[in-house]
């Protein structure tokens, strides 16, 4: 059995006096917490941190990250170590809560804290305390338990040779000085009548104005891998994508940046019973390493990317996917899917969305943006080229994604399923997206907003 993690989240507010100010400033801190292990009060834990920090006049709302150690009895004391970066440099807050038998309920809920720049100079001191009016329910109700990832077991193929399957890894890459935008894409096939498995894929590579090249390679028989993906002079595992195909090669490292994103619900990976499923490990990851080929001399170095993973019987009637790196950790995914099944074809196309904000997935189901109320879809989508928008409304969120995929940044490959029928997709790696987050408190009022030019990873595909 997986052993059991423990995720929660926190809001504080309170003041800060920064350091040759005589007044002080408001400020917030929402915090997402994770342990490794079941978080048990008797016990020292150490925790992840992620979240928004938020101080009135200081720059904008800022990414926080560092971590937790959580000893009510064992040592009295839950600390606060924070990094984040505003005004253009980075800061260290540091703070605890000092258990105190007298006066239990206050020492627990108030957070005393100094702030330190990247010079280890003092920058500020404040005082935050948590609202046991008004925060204690959204504290105790965010409490989840779930289960760990399994690692390796669970990111190990899912292909075994069986007819009418196909599994796909397929990379996407930005290198950050020069805007390029890499594509690996990695598939193998089992088809329906029994004749053998193969393995294919191709490696593309667009420049910021287009126009995008690509070669080849397989077809070519294949047998089940353990560890990933294995053809002749390619081949794709756990943090390494190494291979030659036509005039192009490359090396590239894979380092993941945070837990399994499930796109589509957690239980259909694990449990192949729809047409397909799609996961992103990591959310997102950095790859470092080299692509050579004809005008193409790319060196990375920690260039923002993921991999993907697709398991199932073959692609949709008509469907669309998004990969948005919104900076500070922050992750979009959106497949938006067309069944080929008889009487699912007929229905509008069902939307799968995952936000991962300050290290917290929304909405908190998989489901949720392709299934509503009385099977009627929450979420909308239109698909198209050169532009295509998703929108949508989960809990007291509504967000709006709006893609395009300029003509000239875009490829279009064929390519067979199993059952023999032929698709085409039309991938950009270098798109352009505007994503709008709004949240309702008494109307909706905006709460993030972000613009990719040239960053998103996003595809149209069709029959």
């Amino acid at each position: 059995m997986a052993k059991r993690r423990t995720r929660f989240t926190e809001t504080m507010t309170g003041s800060v006096r920064l350091t040759g100010e005589r007044e002080t400033r408001p400020v917030r801190l929402d915090l997402e917490v994770r342990t490794d292990t079941f978080l048990l009060p008797w016990r020292t834990t150490e925790a992840r941190v992620r979240g928004r920090l938020r101080v009135c006049g200081w720059g904008e709302e800022a990414s926080v990250e560092g971590e937790m150690e959580i000893s009510p009895l064992a040592r009295r004391r839950i600390g606060y170590r924070l990094s984040f970066r505003t005004a253009g440099r980075t800061y260290l807050l540091d703070g605890w809560k000092s258990l105190s038998p007298s006066r239990p309920l206050h020492s627990l809920t108030v957070l005393p804290f100094t702030v330190h720049d990247d010079a280890q100079q003092e920058a500020g001191r404040g005082t935050v305390r948590f609202s046991l009016a008004g925060a204690l329910l959204p504290f105790l109700a965010s409490f989840r338990f779930p289960a760990a990832d399994r690692g390796p077991e669970q990111l190990a193929p899912g292909w075994n040779g069986r007819p009418g399957r196909t599994e796909v890894w397929y990379t996407t890459v930005t290198e950050p000085s020069t805007g390029t935008g890499l594509w690996l894409h990695h598939e193998v096939t089992a088809p329906e009548d029994g004749s053998g498995g193969y393995a294919h894929g191709w490696v593309a590579v667009c420049p910021p104005g287009g126009p995008v090249a690509h070669a080849r390679f397989g077809p070519e028989p294949v047998t089940p891998d353990a560890t990933g993906f294995r053809a002749t002079g390619v081949a794709a595992g756990p943090g390494r994508l190494r291979g030659s195909c036509g005039p192009y090669t490359w090396d590239l490292t894979e380092d993941q940046e945070g837990p399994t994103l499930h796109t589509f619900p957690a239980w259909a990976w694990r449990r192949p019973l729809l047409p397909a499923a799609q996961i992103v490990p990591g959310g997102r990851a950095r790859y470092t390493g080299t692509v050579r080929g004809p005008g193409t001399d790319l060196t990375l170095a920690g260039a923002p990317g993921a991999t993907g993973r697709i398991y199932g019987h073959g692609n949709a009637r008509r469907w669309a996917w998004l990969h948005a790196d919104l900076g500070g950790g922050d992750v979009l995914e959106v497949v938006v899917a067309v069944a080929r099944r008889r009487g699912l074809d007929r229905l509008p196309p069902l939307v799968f969305l995952r936000l991962r904000r300050a290290g917290r997935d929304w909405p908190r189901r998989g489901t949720r943006t392709a299934v509503g109320w009385f099977g009627l879809g929450r979420f909308r989508a239109d698909v198209g080229l050169p532009s295509w928008t998703v929108a949508g409304r989960a809990g007291p969120r509504r967000i709006r994604v709006t893609v395009h995929q300029p003509e000239e940044r875009t490829l279009a490959l064929e390519y067979t399923d199993p059952d023999g029928s032929r698709a085409v997709c039309r991938n950009s790696v270098t798109a352009d997206a505007r994503v709008v987050l709004e949240r309702w408190w008494g109307g909706w009022r905006p709460e993030a907003a972000w613009t990719l030019r040239g960053t998103a990873h996003a595809e149209v595909g069709e029959r």
